[in-house]
């Protein structure tokens, strides 16, 4: 059985407000042990959905969730939604360089790369969810 904590929400309005997540995010990274590489791709997913979450979805939240598996694992979570107008064509959303906005395009794709998990759901109309999880790796046995 797998127990999630949800350890921190954040809106998401305005720009200072991706900045809010980013720290949320390295802060919980660094309270469980990621390393520096690992908390950077963590950051670097958080900013570009918390990005995204703003510009294309109008607002909304991120969740920090930390769920720990009966394995003894502890995965990260990023969880990003928004009410906006939802993705209309997901397999391009997802393709990099492929930019809504005249951004550089790599916002969904280089978080779906940066991250150990990824899911995304959208509804036209209604919104945005897009969840990227982060396994902290077990140091190595000496």
């Amino acid at each position: 059985m797998t127990s999630i904590l949800t350890v921190q929400q954040v809106r998401i309005n305005e720009e200072i407000d991706i900045v809010h997540v980013r720290q949320a995010v390295r802060e919980v990274a660094v309270s469980i042990g990621f390393s520096l590489v690992e908390q950077t791709k963590l950051v670097t997913a958080a900013s570009e959905l918390a990005r995204n979450t703003r510009v294309h979805g109008h607002g909304g939240e991120a969740r920090i969730e930390l769920e720990k598996a009966d394995d003894g694992t502890t995965t990260l979570r990023l969880v990003f939604s928004d009410k906006g107008p939802g993705i209309a064509d997901v397999d391009l959303a997802l393709t990099d360089g492929y930019s809504s906005a005249g951004g550089l395009g790599l916002g969904l794709s280089g978080a779906r790369r940066l991250a150990d998990e990824f899911d995304l759901r959208t509804v036209p109309g209604e919104g945005t969810t897009v969840s990227v999880g982060f396994r902290a790796r077990k140091p190595a046995r000496r």
